[in-house]
């Protein structure tokens, strides 16, 4: 079996890219780093570069061929032709959780295919702990720069409904009116925040229920929660119950509104 083939297995070898990628991440985020603002506003640091830089040289010896979609290559004007297959590389999800150094940002990896994510890992390098998504899903402590031993992981997954009320996930710094009304409708009655991919990794665990989120995102920013919300049993729709897909070119890769959920509604 090729490792493409092998969900569990290349979503670990995504977990070792990510914790080598880490452990740089966190030599500048212990330093005195200054953030800049890209073409589009957005903030980036050299930690965002230094990562993508180091991910995609593995992925070329892990996937040769495969076409990578990556956030800071993205900004820089380059546009692969991604086909059915390709990967998603946010070299540091939540760049102003880094920056604000409230730790609670991650490094993602996922692999495409015909539109929906197989295989992928979400890394808090700050909190020390790692998500693998493949057929199955596993969640564990990891020091940035150290080697997974999958023994040392412990599989997760989604939680029933509760009968008293939804636990909600919402984005530290992007709930809108349009998410806290959903939120209400769906039966949320108790709120969690949580910054950049954390959110999808905390319902595939069985910590909380659902994550709604209207305002604008990138595939980069999901695919990797997206595969490991799916691998511990959850789902990731559109709000009105419709698949979420990927490869949306037509939108330069730019997310609508979906809801990640733990029970499918």
């Amino acid at each position: 079996m090729s490792l493409i083939d092998d969900k569990n297995a290349l979503a670990f070898e995504f977990g070792r890219l990510c914790s080598e990628a880490g452990l740089a991440i966190m030599e500048i985020y212990n330093s005195d780093f200054t953030a800049r603002d890209k073409d589009d506003a957005s903030p980036v640091t050299d930690a965002d570069e230094i990562a993508e830089k180091i991910i995609l040289v593995g992925l070329e010896q892990l996937l040769p061929g495969i076409p990578v979609l990556a956030e800071e290559s993205f900004s820089a004007g380059f546009r692969p032709d991604i086909g059915s297959t390709f990967v998603l590389v946010d070299p540091v999800d939540g760049t102003k959780e880094f920056i604000n150094k409230n730790g609670e940002f991650t490094v993602n990896i996922a692999l495409i295919e015909n539109r929906a994510p197989t295989a992928g890992c979400v890394y808090a390098p700050a909190r020390e702990r790692i998500y693998i998504g493949g057929t199955s899903a596993w969640a564990g402590a990891l020091k940035a720069g150290e080697a997974i031993i999958a023994d040392q992981l412990a599989p997760i997954s989604t939680r029933v409904r509760p009968a008293d009320g939804l636990t909600g996930v919402m984005s530290r710094s992007h709930a809108d009116a349009d998410t806290l009304a959903f939120a209400d409708a769906a039966g949320v009655t108790e709120r969690i925040s949580a910054g950049s991919s954390l959110k999808f990794c905390l319902i595939a665990e069985g910590l909380a229920d659902v994550y709604p989120r209207f305002g604008p995102t990138r595939e980069w920013d999901t695919g990797a929660g997206h595969a490991v919300l799916n691998a511990a049993g959850g789902a990731v729709l559109l709000p009105d119950g419709a698949a979420f897909l990927y490869a949306k070119t037509e939108t330069e890769f730019l997310n609508g509104a979906f809801v990640a959920w733990a029970v499918r509604p």
